[in-house]
């Protein structure tokens, strides 16, 4: 693994550099400014998360006002991508604050960005809807992205995210990129995701061929869907719910792990201080070690440091857990052992050179029994980053390559 420094886009704070590099990201399609995005982090004051709320805030304030003067004005495309830049700048203000108690400031961010993107879409030109799909009781929120509103059938690709981000996001994280290979898109957030935890209160859960299973039904209700033709793709900790669900969801004919990974507990476990993993090399009785006294102060100690701690919190508020001892207790029901067996679909694994969720990866791809691919991203070409993050095109060329390859986005048939 790459040293993070060598590695670093805009400030010295890894946290912040992290999710600088992530809001840049989206200027592939719109979604940010370049440039912007650093001048944004490099006005923010150091381990302050105040700080950071108020300028990517401020910075998304003043794109939404430049997308409401153009929309008046009926200059369309500039209202759009000022629209998707503030939903990008809404969304990295809040997002720090995902902990609880629940701040005001990330339910703000969660309506703002949200508001931002549905305005940003009513200027799009091709068809996408917002949607709703019924779950044990609640609404799991998406969006519906066509390539063309002409009644064909096309392949479908069903987006999950991951820990931390929104359906809105996912338009350029896949989204874009699929439409313009020709896929038909259908983007979704479940428990333990943007609106869906925060707005409904649903915490995360492992069973997501559970959750899956609706959105599939939800698919082959519409008669632009060629029900031979589903894919899922997962996204950061989408890179777990997505095979998992694909190992009880076999009306899929695809599946995408990115970031791949076969064991939560371990991934949580690499968030530990140095001194702890070190005495695990290989991770036996590092999960183990956690639940002792000793260790538990360290991890509370570390969870108050404000961007340091980031990763802990956001893992107590969406596991759900009462306890940091709960928190890594609960991570031990997130694996795919018994469950990457079950998995019939071709599936392709994903890792990145400096991405420690990923070190698990290669296990992934070894359990699999199914028609299996195996793509590793590195430093030297830019992608070895969390999600391939700053090198998305790389990304798209070799995940898109291969599943052209399955589902054929060429082949449109009448409905």
């Amino acid at each position: 693994m790459t040293d993070a420094s060598a590695t670093r886009f805009a400030v010295d704070n890894e946290f912040f550099d992290a999710q600088t590099l992530r809001a840049a990201s989206t200027a592939l399609f719109g979604g940010a400014d370049l440039v912007e995005c650093t001048q944004i982090a490099r006005r923010v004051r150091a381990d302050d998360l105040t700080s950071w709320h108020d300028e990517w805030q401020a910075a998304a304030e003043r794109a939404y006002a430049l997308a409401e003067d153009a929309e008046r004005s009926g200059q369309r495309e500039t209202a759009r991508l000022a629209f998707l830049r503030a939903s990008t700048y809404f969304r990295s203000a809040g997002s720090v604050f995902l902990a609880k108690p629940v701040d005001p400031r990330l339910v703000d961010s969660i309506e703002r960005q949200r508001d931002a993107f549905r305005r940003a879409i009513a200027h799009f030109t091709t068809p996408v809807e917002p949607v709703e799909i019924p779950f044990e009781g609640i609404t799991m929120p998406g969006y519906h992205y066509r390539v063309a509103d002409d009644g064909m059938r096309r392949p479908t690709i069903i987006l999950v995210n991951g820990y931390d981000g929104t359906v809105e996001e996912l338009y350029s994280f896949n989204a874009a990129a699929a439409l313009a290979r020709g896929y038909d898109v259908l983007a979704f957030e479940g428990p333990g995701q943007g609106s869906v935890l925060v707005e409904q209160g649903l915490t995360l859960r492992p069973d997501w061929e559970h959750v899956v299973a609706p959105v599939v039904d939800w698919l082959l209700d519409q008669p632009t869907v060629d029900p031979d033709r589903i894919a899922l793709v997962g996204l950061s900790l989408g890179g777990y719910l997505a095979p998992r669900a694909a190992s009880g969801e076999h009306r899929l004919a695809a599946c995408i792990s990115d970031s791949g990974f076969y064991d939560m507990a371990l991934a949580a476990a690499g968030h530990l201080p140095k001194g702890v993993r070190d005495d695990f090399p290989d991770g036996t009785g590092l999960v183990e070690k956690i639940e002792t006294d000793a260790v538990l102060r360290m991890v509370e100690h570390l969870a108050k440091q404000p961007t340091a701690g980031w990763t802990l919190r956001r893992g107590l508020y969406v596991n759900g857990a009462d306890t940091y001892a709960d928190y890594f207790r609960d991570t031990r029901r997130y694996t795919l052992v018994g469950y990457a067996e079950q998995i019939r679909c071709p599936t392709l694994v994903c890792r990145a050179e400096n991405d420690p969720i990923t070190t698990t990866a290669p296990d992934l791809y070894g359990a699999l029994t199914c028609p299996k691919a195996y793509l590793e991203f590195t430093v030297a070409e830019g992608a070895g980053q969390h999600c391939e993050v700053g090198a998305r095109q790389l990304y798209y060329a070799r995940a898109f390559g291969w599943l052209d390859g399955i589902l054929h986005p060429e082949r449109v048939g009448a409905a």
